[in-house]
């Protein structure tokens, strides 16, 4: 996995201020998360994780930040508070394999192939798709495959999965994307219109195949988009 030296000439104070911004804002959010703290296991993935590496050289000097930054082609990487409860709320299991939907730079997927057995990552926009691919591999995250394509088809060849996150908005839940759920496995995406009001949702499926659906809190992401250059 990715060597914490990458990311030296930040300081591990940035990291650390990080965590506690996460988890001061999980204690904020907990009436509406039901997660009053990120586990240890998800902060230290967040922690091996060099984020400056996933962001323009402009915007590297705010990779620690607690907040979005735009990465190009009018796409963002997210706050790293919203990563790490999307991650939180994946109950994620060494054994689980991943789909993510929206790689866009590359940072949701290595905080999740930190903690799981296989990540699988679909890109709309082929050039970010490539320079995710690219990162990820230099990085060594050798778990983690990236392919361009419409995200709300999922990646049929490979399903199902015991954990799908979607890191982009959709005005309907996909249902190419819950018939790849697994029995107990559990998807978390933020649902509604494009720029305008969004929920994040958290899906589960019981073990007779039963959806449950649950609303998280107001979130912001950028519309979820089938491709472009």
């Amino acid at each position: 996995m990715a060597d914490r030296d990458e990311r030296d000439r930040h300081g591990e104070s940035r990291v650390e201020e990080m965590i506690r911004e996460i988890q001061a804002e999980a204690r904020m959010t907990s009436a509406s998360t039901g997660c009053g703290a990120i586990s240890q296991a998800v902060l230290e993935a967040l922690r091996r994780v060099p984020r400056e590496r996933f962001l323009p050289e402009a915007m590297q000097a705010f990779a620690y930040d607690n907040t979005a930054l735009g990465i190009g082609h009018g796409q963002t990487i997210s706050q790293p508070f919203i990563v790490a409860l999307m991650t939180e709320l994946l109950d994620l299991q060494p054994d689980d394999r991943v789909l993510e939907v929206g790689t866009g730079s590359g940072y949701q997927a290595p905080v999740l192939a930190e903690l799981v057995s296989e990540v699988y990552s679909i890109e709309a926009v082929a050039d970010l798709a490539d320079a995710a691919s690219q990162r990820l591999a230099e990085l060594g995250y050798g778990n983690v495959r990236v392919a361009q394509g419409d995200g709300r088809q999922g990646w049929p060849d490979a399903a199902p999965f015991e954990a799908i996150t979607v890191t982009a908005a959709a005005r309907e839940i996909p249902p190419a994307l819950t018939a790849q759920l697994a029995e107990g496995g559990r998807m978390v995406l933020p649902v509604g219109s494009a720029w305008g009001p969004q929920t994040l949702i958290r899906i589960t499926r019981d073990t007779d195949g039963e959806l449950h659906r649950r609303r998280i809190l107001p979130v912001a992401f950028v519309p979820l988009t089938t491709g472009g250059s």
